[in-house]
């Protein structure tokens, strides 16, 4: 496993003693086109490195169902509700085709976390890009919506 996540984006550089330390709360696991990774309101006990395939994070809307507000594919990380209580997802997870990820067991991770300093502070930052990249990225997309004036 350790050979696997050296090669994801998301643990790249990271030493061989915090590799095996996730790689012992990791398994590879495929999802079918439109199973769910997480759902909604559910308890958030993995979080998932994506392979291979897309993956539409989605929220949903009065009165519309399901919105796609994000696609994510091979080198993404799916899920940080693992690391902040209560644990619970606040979004849908979709495979928009066969894909494949490595599952983090989020307890797991968060047990050997805490009695280790360096891999939490490891963890925390990498998770912290992520949010702060997926944050710009809807800002993105809302100037694109609002920003044109059609909003006004």
């Amino acid at each position: 496993m350790s050979e696997i996540l050296r090669a994801h984006p998301f643990t790249a550089g990271m030493d061989e003693e915090m590799l095996a330390l996730i790689g012992g709360c990791a398994s590879n696991v495929v999802f079918a086109p439109g199973e769910l990774l997480c759902a909604e309101g559910a308890s958030a006990d993995t979080f998932y490195l994506v392979r291979r395939g897309h993956v539409s994070i989605e929220v949903h809307a009065p009165g519309r169902g399901a919105i796609v507000i994000e696609t994510v594919a091979r080198g993404d990380v799916v899920g940080w509700s693992w690391l902040v209580p209560p644990y619970h997802w606040t979004f849908d997870a979709r495979a928009q085709e066969p894909v494949g990820c490595i599952a983090v067991d989020g307890a797991c991770l968060r047990a050997k976390a805490s009695s280790d300093p360096a891999l939490g502070f490891a963890l925390l930052s990498r998770v912290s890009v992520t949010l702060l990249e997926r944050l710009q990225a809807t800002r993105l997309r809302l100037l694109d919506l609002y920003g044109s004036g059609r909003g006004r």
